[in-house]
Parts: C-alpha cells; structure tokens; sequence
C-alpha cells in the first residue's frame, strides 16, 4: 500500500463535492484527506485499484488522474553593487519601486494574503497590530515557527515599511496575514499538507497564496493543476517559488519544479541586487507550465526571524516569490483585480530585464504598481 494523489479533474462542483467520495468507495477506497473546493483526495491504495477507479471514471466521462503523494522543501539556499540595504529600505523594496505605493498610499489594505511555509512567528515584535489568522496542517505540531523560513516569507510579503529595527522589508504592510503551516518545523511537508493548506485558503477567501516550496521534480502534477485552475476561478492567484535546483556557474540552468511548474501557478525566479539571475535560480523547462513567468528579488533579502535574532538576510527563489505575492496585493488593493486578471496585470507591470533571457526570467522584474 502507498500513499496517492487522486484528482477529480471535472468543471462540475458536484462531482468535486459529492460524487468524488462515492466513487472512492465505490472501489473500497476512502480518502484520508478529501479537499472539496478541490476535488482532490489523498488515499491509500494498491496502483491497482486506482487504475479499476480510473477505468470507471473514463467510462463515465469523468476525468481522474492520480499520482504517488511527494515530499516538498522550503526553497532556501545558504548564505553585487546594484541594490544595497539602507537604513530605510531594503535593496530588494527598492529595486520593485516601493517609493511608488508608500506615495499613492497603497499598502495592501482590505486584502487577504495566505503564505503556506513552516508557520509564522505571531509574538514578532513587526506583526504587534497586525491582522494575523495562523492554522497548522501538520500534524502533532502547532502553528508556530521553529523553523524561520515562514516567518521570512510573511515578513517579505507583508512586513512593515518601518521596522522595529534596521530597514524596512514587507511590501504590503497593510495586507491582512493568512500563516497556513504546510511544512513542518524541519522545513518538509507532503501533498496532503499543501494541498490542505490551499483549501484553507481559498476557503478564507484569501486573493493572494504564496507557495516558497517545491519537489525537484519536472513531471507537473495534476493536483496542482486543478489546484491552480480552481484558485484562479475563485478568484485567487497562487505564485509560487520556481526553485533552486540550478548551478549556473557549473553549467546547469536547473528546471522549475512542481507545484511552479503548473500552467496555473505563477513561477517566480530570483534576481540578485545587480538584477542578474541568481546561481540557484530554475530555468524554464519544455513542460507545459514549466515556464518562469516573473522575477523578484531572491539574494541576501533581509526580512524577519524568529526569537531574539529578530531579522536575518537569506537566500533562494523562496525569498523572490513573496515579493512578488505582496505586489499582487498591492494590486489587488489598486485596481481590484482577481484571478487571472491579476495574473496579467503582475506581468503587464513588470519591468522587461533585456539583458537576460525570457526564460529565466518572463516577463521581467516584478514592479509596484504606478
């Protein structure tokens, strides 16, 4: 027996709701974990008896897939002249052109913006008065932040302008904070989590889900497929890390990952403070979906850490995507659009870097809106 993801790939609420259950049980199956906004549920079962499951689907036109249950990782890499810290802002709030929402007083305000990570430190000094809704999908383990990673992506998307101490970071301070722990305090997490973490999210009515995770994988997997279509017909926009996993300077430009990798889900690359691509950062892939659609700051971004450090300066294409996920709030607030609106106003805002290829970084830097 292993673990499976089984999607119920139809435009029909019903089928996602109820019938998927039915059909489950039908073949002696029950999902440990069924997200109905979804339609997609995590089973235990023999690869035969979701192959009889698939057969009965099809002769019924009703689109199923399934696929082993993965294990993801935050997107982190450990510890240039363009860009640098001041003691106001960081390099990385300059180079999106913050100065143009603290001057139209965009900050984000009225918008929900949900970042599934390791948890978030809720007692950090930078989030006191803050609108923060935190929930765990991990088991045995609360919504806290031992790890720190969660706390950096939240303070980077939705920090404030005026820190406690050092520089300001977050880049829609107004924004109210949906922590959803999708992984757990050593930084792993699995579909079943993800997937939990997205239900939750859309069912909070959240506009903006920032992913920093990823499997190094190329295959795109339909869960996230169906994850990412039904976010967008909700009218949320899921922007998600487009991974580490290349060595630029060895000669490997690395592939995007799932769940970047869906057609659905926006990938965001990483820049570092001379606006070049990052070492670490994916290069798009010949899989449908497998495109970089964005870049964002992604090297040595200063942001917040729990317990008494405070504020700490990381690396990867996970510090990159929540900058790009508190622009969309800020456009959220402007203009109010959702969805896939809201994914075309992000590219039609952004910056074009002529000096670097297409695909590594889309459509260019990642801009606030004028």
């Amino acid at each position: 027996m292993a673990r499976f993801v089984v999607t119920f790939d139809s435009a029909e609420a019903q089928l996602r709701q109820q019938e998927a259950p039915e059909l489950l049980s039908e073949h002696g199956l029950s999902a440990e974990h069924y997200f109905p906004r979804l339609g997609i549920a995590v089973v235990e079962a023999e690869a035969g008896q979701l192959e009889a499951l698939s057969i009965s689907c099809r002769e019924r036109s009703r689109p199923m897939s399934f696929t082993p249950e993965l294990t993801y990782y935050a997107i982190s890499e450990p510890p240039g002249e363009g860009y640098a810290d001041t003691e106001e802002l960081t390099w990385g709030l300059q180079a999106i052109g913050i100065e143009a929402a603290q001057q139209a007083g965009l900050t984000g305000a009225g918008v929900r913006v949900a970042v599934l990570d390791t948890g978030v430190e809720s007692e950090h000094p930078d989030f006191e008065s803050r609108t923060l809704v935190a929930e765990s999908f991990i088991e045995g383990q609360g919504p806290g932040d031992a790890h720190g990673h969660g706390t950096h992506c939240i303070g980077t998307a939705c920090g404030p302008w005026q820190a406690q101490s050092g520089p300001g970071y977050g880049v829609a301070p107004g924004a109210e904070i949906y922590s959803g722990k999708v992984l757990g305090d050593d930084g792993s997490g699995s579909d079943t989590s993800i997937l939990a973490g997205i239900d939750w999210a859309l069912e909070n009515g959240c506009q903006v889900i920032s992913m920093s995770l990823g499997a190094d994988v190329p295959q795109v997997q339909p869960a996230y497929v169906a994850a990412g279509r039904r976010a967008l017909e909700s009218g949320s926009l899921i922007i998600a890390a487009a991974g580490n996993n290349a060595a630029r300077s060895a000669g490997n430009n690395g592939f995007v990952g799932a769940p970047a990798n869906s057609p659905h889900i926006m990938a965001v690359a990483a820049v570092d403070s001379d606006l070049q691509i990052a070492d670490f950062s994916a290069r798009s892939s010949a899989e449908e979906g497998g495109e970089v659609n964005l870049a964002a700051p992604g090297v040595q971004v200063h942001s917040a850490w729990p317990g008494a450090e405070g504020h700490r300066s990381i690396s990867g294409t996970s510090m990159a995507a929540p900058h790009a996920a508190g622009i969309a709030a800020l456009l959220c607030e402007h203009s109010g659009v959702r969805g896939e609106q809201l994914w075309a106003a992000l590219t039609d805002q952004a910056a074009a870097l002529e000096h670097l290829d297409p695909e590594d970084v889309g459509a260019g830097l990642a801009r606030v809106p004028e």
